[in-house]
């Protein structure tokens, strides 16, 4: 019984932590890609591309992995009727990183609005793709063997 709820206290802090540091990522990435735009020689020096940018994106996602595994043990805060809503609110999220990445001009759309949802949204993406995929390989595997 007290292991589940160290788990479930490990799961819950792990969700805080990695959310609060997707987010001040993301606003750095996004700091650093207005510079890249006003000075395009600055380009190498966006967040991600950089060495400590590509550390803090590992580490998002190993607190995403740690969070989707304590949630496929059932010991996390995700719990089993929460599953499909959080998948469908994962995908969103993804899908929002990947547009927001992904048009042209973005950056540009207006001072920093295009910036920040990129940065954001990036961060975001990174931070909940391991749990999205974990929790998806149970999903499939659960509905697999009910058959």
């Amino acid at each position: 019984m007290e292991d589940m709820n160290i788990m479930s206290k490990v799961g819950s802090w792990a969700f805080i932590i990695g959310i609060i540091i997707a987010l001040i990522v993301g606003l750095i990435h996004a700091s650093s890609i207005e510079a890249a735009i006003e000075d395009p020689l600055q380009s190498e020096e966006i967040f991600f591309k950089t060495e400590i940018g590509g550390m803090v994106a590992w580490a998002l996602a190993l607190i995403g992995a740690v969070i989707g595994i304590i949630a496929v043990l059932g010991r996390g805060t995700i719990t089993k009727k929460e599953i499909p809503g959080f998948l469908i609110a994962g995908i969103g999220l993804l899908i929002m990183g990947s547009v927001f990445t992904g048009i042209q001009n973005m950056y540009e759309l207006t001072p920093w609005i295009g910036s920040l949802f990129s940065g954001i949204s990036v961060s975001l993406s990174i931070f909940v793709a391991p749990v999205v995929g974990i929790l998806a390989v149970k999903s499939i595997w659960d509905m697999g063997k009910d058959v």
